[in-house]
């Protein structure tokens, strides 16, 4: 009898051990993955966001020269700060447009996201999949270039790939885009200039124009944020009267997919400095058209 009750404490206390050691060994992987990360996360092997399409194409063009000689010019053209009516001026053209400047380089771009024309108008579900689509692609600068920073916007070219569409002044679209986690979506809605966290279904400010855009609430669903933007401009879409008459170019998202490249610099002056890619010589000038976005 005591041999058999010798064997039964001899068993439990090699399970308990066991068990012990189980524990232990789960406690220690779960430290190791929150310190190292996932085995893949080394920058050389990250898998390519599968969210956005022909990504390859985007890092090759942030990468590129010239891209990277655009972005030298707009650090060296001082940002226009003469009235509307100020006199057009040239963007002089450099052999090396990055000698001389201090070192940097563009960041690999993250998805600008904006609510769709559909979803204003109350047309399309209040599900994120219809609210949300992608526009553009956007890249900052890894430092500061004597005091300035600046984002690189990518635009979807006809046909598949991405383009340079714009330097802006400022990293603030980048650094609110870049804010999107595991889980959820970081979006614009570009008229206000108010960006958002989506989380499910439930949208929350992260900057104060989002902030006003909700009435001061810390988070409202996806559904009664849509009734928010439909009130605000379901009445000024494209094709509306409002349009029509001349009051707005309507509600559109920033770029379609045939935006194709082009060779030449335009550098617009004021809140929201751009140089981007446009037809004709290149200018610097202020931009005299109304905001409508």
């Amino acid at each position: 009898m005591s041999d058999t009750s010798g064997t039964k404490k001899s068993s439990k206390r090699a399970a308990s051990r066991s068990s012990r050691l189980s524990l232990v060994i789960a406690v220690s992987a779960s430290a190791l993955l929150s310190v190292a990360g996932p085995a893949h996360a080394t920058p050389t092997k990250d898998p390519l966001p599968a969210d956005i399409p022909d990504y390859q194409a985007a890092l090759d063009a942030v990468k590129s020269t010239e891209v990277r000689n655009t972005v030298c010019n707009f650090l060296r053209t001082p940002v226009p700060t003469d009235s509307a009516d100020g006199p057009v001026q040239t963007i002089p053209e450099t052999a090396e447009p990055c000698q001389g400047l201090p070192a940097f380089t563009i960041k690999d771009p993250v998805a600008l996201n904006e609510i769709t024309p559909e979803f204003v108008a109350g047309t399309a579900k209040p599900l994120p999949t219809d609210a949300i689509k992608l526009t553009q692609l956007v890249s900052s600068l890894s430092a500061t270039v004597n005091g300035r920073n600046a984002t690189v916007m990518l635009a979807p070219t006809q046909g598949g790939g991405w383009h340079l569409a714009a330097v802006r002044d400022g990293d603030h679209d980048a650094t609110y885009a870049s804010k999107a986690t595991l889980g959820t979506l970081v979006f614009t809605e570009p008229q206000i200039r108010g960006w958002y966290q989506l989380k499910l279904t439930t949208v929350e400010p992260l900057n104060d124009q989002a902030r006003q855009g909700l009435g001061g609430q810390a988070s409202v669903s996806l559904s009664d944020y849509q009734k928010l933007v439909k009130a605000r401009y379901a009445d000024k879409l494209p094709g509306s009267e409002y349009d029509t008459t001349g009051y707005s170019s309507g509600y559109s998202l920033q770029r379609t997919q045939d935006d194709t490249p082009s060779t030449t610099l335009l550098l617009a002056g004021g809140c929201g400095t751009a140089l981007a890619l446009a037809g004709g010589a290149a200018l610097l000038h202020r931009r005299r058209r109304p905001s409508t976005r």
